[in-house]
């Protein structure tokens, strides 16, 4: 039977490299809000030359979010897609390395993470819109600040899904070919001390060291890492001191916690507050701050059904996918929290991510827009047969 979505999808492999090209070549770390707000520029161009509707939602710090509507029948609860515009590299890494292709791979900033997937839902909502929509509408967000907690986003991906039947999050498929059951929940804290200044030579022993109170709290940090359980605390960034003859009147540390199981996470952050909150070198104080936070993405029934659909849909092509559990964080958590059901790693291959020879399997594009393009058909097909 003919499937005009599906077919012109692959007929666009070539358009999406393009777009893909064009949004790699674009800087957009998660606080050059210029640079984020660039690429929602360029999809809003795709979307006004498809005559797909869309809007921006203004925010005043991050990457504003860019929203998209195909319409579909009155009453049903939209289909839900994801993706984040902003990528851990800096401004400027561009310049460096450029979108490139190598032996059917493009290389690039953001080029796995997670630039494609939003090319690959930007395809599959011009898809739909031009051929009809379905008896759901589709709704898709572009956020901008996924890479650093989606702080400001956060409130505005959890009210879509609410409202959303269910959702597709379309960060890098594994290397393997897999999609992403199960994330890890993470909490992004930065712990600040304050000490006392003096002469390292002259007055020792009236200063009060925040370096070594901070040292002191890294140590008791890393010991709180249970790998058994899927915990682990890890001091990504340490700052501090103003001379090496001084002793140090300020130090700070950025510290990443992840977790795999919710009832977990309470245990968790009471442990990291106690040690970040209390001093053991006299005359030091110090504090935690959470700067964001990711909810664990652990399936449902309701998401195992999608999963399950998905998987057939690509079988279909003798593709055969696995679910994966990964360490690392995203909007799914929040859409799971929710109570919507979602499946996470859609989108094309890649790997290597937040690295400079981070890749994505070229081929992978226009194929996993049609994976989930036929997962939403078939959700229309199946009917009241399905629970979701």
């Amino acid at each position: 039977m003919s499937n005009p979505v599906t077919e012109w999808l692959n007929l666009q492999q070539e358009n999406m490299i393009k777009l893909l090209a064009d949004l790699v070549n674009i800087d957009s770390n998660s606080f050059d809000k210029q640079g984020v707000d660039k690429v929602a520029e360029r999809l809003r161009e795709f979307f006004d030359a498809h005559s797909v509707t869309h809007e921006t939602i203004a925010l005043k710090d991050q990457g504003d979010v860019l929203r998209v509507i195909v319409s579909g029948g009155d009453g049903n609860r939209p289909l839900l897609l994801c993706g984040h515009r902003d990528t851990v590299f800096p401004t400027g890494e561009v310049e460096k390395r450029p979108f490139e292709i190598k032996n059917g791979r493009a290389f690039g900033p953001g080029v796995a993470d997670m630039k494609p997937g939003l090319v690959m839902n930007a395809f599959i909502l011009a898809a739909f819109s031009k051929f009809g929509g379905q008896p759901n509408p589709m709704v898709g967000l572009f956020t901008g600040d996924e890479e650093i907690g989606s702080p400001a986003s956060q409130d505005i991906i959890v009210a879509e899904a609410k409202k959303a039947r269910l959702a597709f999050n379309s960060e890098p498929g594994r290397p393997s070919g897999n999609i992403v059951t199960k994330r890890k929940g993470g909490i992004f804290c930065h712990c600040s001390v304050s000490g006392v200044a003096a002469h390292s030579g002259g007055a020792f022993e009236e200063g009060r060291s925040a370096i070594e109170e901070l040292a002191r709290k890294i140590q008791s940090l890393h010991a709180l890492t249970e790998l058994d359980r899927g915990i682990t605390i890890n001091v990504g960034l340490i700052s501090g001191g103003q001379s090496v003859n001084t002793v140090a009147a300020e130090a700070n540390c950025d510290i990443d916690i992840r977790y795999r199981a919710e009832e977990d996470r309470d245990e968790i952050i009471d442990n990291v507050k106690k040690i970040c909150e209390i001093t053991t070198v006299d005359g030091t104080s110090s504090s935690l701050t959470v700067k964001g936070e990711f909810h664990p993405l652990n399936p449902s029934r309701e998401s195992m059904e999608l999963f399950d659909i998905y998987c057939e849909a690509a079988a279909e092509d003798g593709v055969q996918i696995e679910g994966e559990h990964s360490g690392g964080c995203a909007d799914s958590g929040f859409i799971a929290a929710a109570g919507t059901p979602v499946i996470c790693g859609v989108g094309p291959i890649g790997g290597n991510y937040h690295r400079p020879d981070e890749w994505m399997e070229l081929k992978s594009l226009s194929e996993r827009a049609c994976f989930i393009a036929k997962t939403i058909q078939t959700l229309h097909s199946r009917g009241t047969k399905t629970s979701l």
